[in-house]
């Protein structure tokens, strides 16, 4: 027996809704006015000046892309719970010089090139992992805020590269360090940043296709009921604190594969470029709300407006005031209700 008109023609209309309630959910996301913002701003730089639209300059924005969305990675995850890490760009330099260390230290030896490298990464990995588990201790067990916290480990990493290195960059890599960081595969792919790019995914899945990820969500929305669902909150903020840690320890090794040495001043601003790319890409301060792919379209957006102002002759002092003002702008977007909903992935 076949449905009356009235209702097939009910039901077509309820299906035209849905679709068009779909499409409009799917345009307003963050992400997706983002890539169209991308969309845009690389038609007027390549107009201004056409150097932007070629394959080397994809390739630098792609290099200057993969240490930000490293830190912003690890940024969004904290964020996500309603916590802040001031120590990003500290954690790279710390790391990175001490990556550098051990690889001059063991290439002297005359020790194997790839032993050295692995073992120097081993120590980057190290360090920003302890670090991390400094911030994540400071904030679930002795109770200080992670603005506070942060900013003290900071401090500290910063102070202890100088200290550590003299001020002074730290040569005397293998030349296997120069063949991993700057051969280039389809023009504009290295080794690190297709590492990067697997990474990104793992991380992707992780927030937004797992259980810690859900768990982070709870976290940032409502930190009394996530204790009442039977989340142990310290324990899983030491691990996103850590986890932060090491993908900054990640960012200071593929600059050390970059360059070919360690500086101690290398993630110096890197917190600002941290925060700006997840705030950008929709990551609400206050916790709960947010996309991985937001966060890594704001990377990719500030590294390419930097890269843009440039080639087309503005001042490098400009540049971090262009940053500010998007960060300005994003969280205004995101006052008027543009964030999100809690635990959007």
């Amino acid at each position: 027996m076949t449905k009356p008109t009235s209702d097939l023609l009910l039901q077509s209309r309820r299906e035209v809704e849905t679709r068009k309630q779909r499409i409009a959910s799917f345009v307003l996301r963050q992400d997706f006015i983002l890539f169209i913002i991308f969309i845009v701003m690389v038609g007027v730089f390549s107009a201004i000046n056409p150097r932007f639209f070629s394959v080397a300059a994809a390739a630098n924005i792609l290099q200057d892309f993969s240490p930000v969305v490293l830190m912003a990675t690890g940024q969004t995850f904290v964020i996500a719970s309603r916590g802040i890490d001031l120590s990003v760009g500290s954690t790279l330099g710390l790391s990175g010089v001490t990556m550098a260390l051990v690889i001059r230290t063991l290439n002297a030896a005359g020790l194997n090139p790839i032993a050295t490298i692995v073992l120097g990464l081993a120590a980057a990995l190290v360090v920003g992992g302890l670090i991390g588990l400094a911030n994540g201790l400071l904030i679930s067990y002795v109770r200080i805020v992670p603005f506070v916290a942060t900013l003290a480990t900071m401090g500290a990493a910063a102070g202890t590269s100088l200290v550590i290195t003299g001020g002074v960059q730290i040569a005397g890599a293998p030349r296997a360090v120069i063949l991993i960081g700057n051969v280039s595969y389809f023009g504009m792919l290295t080794a690190p940043v297709i590492v990067v790019l697997f990474i990104l995914f793992i991380a992707w899945a992780s927030l937004s296709r797992t259980r810690f990820g859900r768990w982070t969500y709870a976290i940032g929305s409502n930190l009394f009921a996530a204790r009442a669902a039977g989340i142990n909150v310290e324990k899983h903020l030491v691990k996103l604190y850590m986890l932060s840690g090491i993908l900054s320890a990640l960012a200071g090794a593929f600059v050390y594969f970059r360059l070919g040495s360690g500086s101690p001043l290398s993630g110096r601003g890197g917190e600002l470029s941290a925060i700006a790319a997840a705030v950008i890409g929709g990551i609400s301060l206050q916790g709960g709300v947010g996309r991985l792919t937001g966060a890594t379209l704001g990377a990719l957006i500030t590294t390419a407006v930097l890269s843009g102002l440039i080639l087309i002759g503005v001042a490098p002092n400009w540049q971090q005031i262009v940053v500010a003002m998007l960060i300005a702008v994003a969280v205004g977007v995101q006052g008027f209700g543009r964030g999100g909903r809690p635990g959007e992935q």
